[in-house]
């Protein structure tokens, strides 16, 4: 046996409510939907569960308390998650999300984006520190329950953070550059990711 079936249903709801709860990562898809379209909003998608499974992956070998007790090291994910961040949140400011010289925003770049945002965010590695093991049945392999557990939240926000970014990307087709509900938007997206280098970065 992988891991308790009791415990494993517990996980399912709990980690669901989660994935269904307005985030950093949610708002991220919504941005890149916005930007590309619905392939790049479920690409974002993509790159972000991806990059929580890595996070997952590492707890589970317990590398990622190791960095969580190195102030030094933390700090070196803390502000170069913030100073991505806060890159993205530039060239969203200063790029049209939609109409004729808007450019193109493919799905791969949407995807490695969301997975540098994920990857780069350490309050993501204290919530698996924090959240999964309260499911980890101590007389089983912990590993492999580790992983368990990260693809089912990886697997649910994927759907939910996916369908986030295809409403996105059917709401950009009604937008022209530099109309009213254009610039507000971008204005929007690029406070959004703004806000996320701050709180990253504090």
């Amino acid at each position: 046996m992988i891991a308790d079936p009791i415990l494993l249903l517990a996980f399912i709801p709990v980690g669901l409510a989660l994935n269904a709860t307005p985030g950093p990562d949610m708002m991220f898809c919504l941005a890149q939907g916005l930007r590309g379209g619905a392939r790049c909003g479920w690409a974002a998608s993509a790159g972000v569960a991806l990059g929580g499974m890595v996070h997952v992956l590492l707890a589970g070998l317990g590398l990622v308390a190791l960095v969580a007790a190195v102030p030094g090291a933390f700090d070196v994910i803390r502000w170069g998650g913030a100073a991505y961040l806060a890159w993205i949140a530039w060239k969203t400011l200063r790029t049209p999300i939609a109409g004729s010289d808007a450019p193109v925003m493919v799905p791969a770049r949407a995807a490695r984006q969301g997975f540098v945002v994920n990857i780069t965010n350490p309050k993501f590695i204290l919530f698996v520190l924090a959240f999964v093991p309260q499911f980890i049945d101590p007389t089983l392999p912990v590993l492999p329950q580790f992983l368990i557990y990260g693809l089912l939240m990886s697997t649910g926000g994927l759907l939910v953070n996916g369908l986030v970014g295809q409403f996105a990307g059917q709401m950009r087709r009604y937008l022209h550059s530099g109309a009213t509900t254009e610039r507000a938007l971008r204005y929007g997206c690029a406070t959004l990711f703004g806000g996320l280098a701050l709180r990253l970065a504090i």
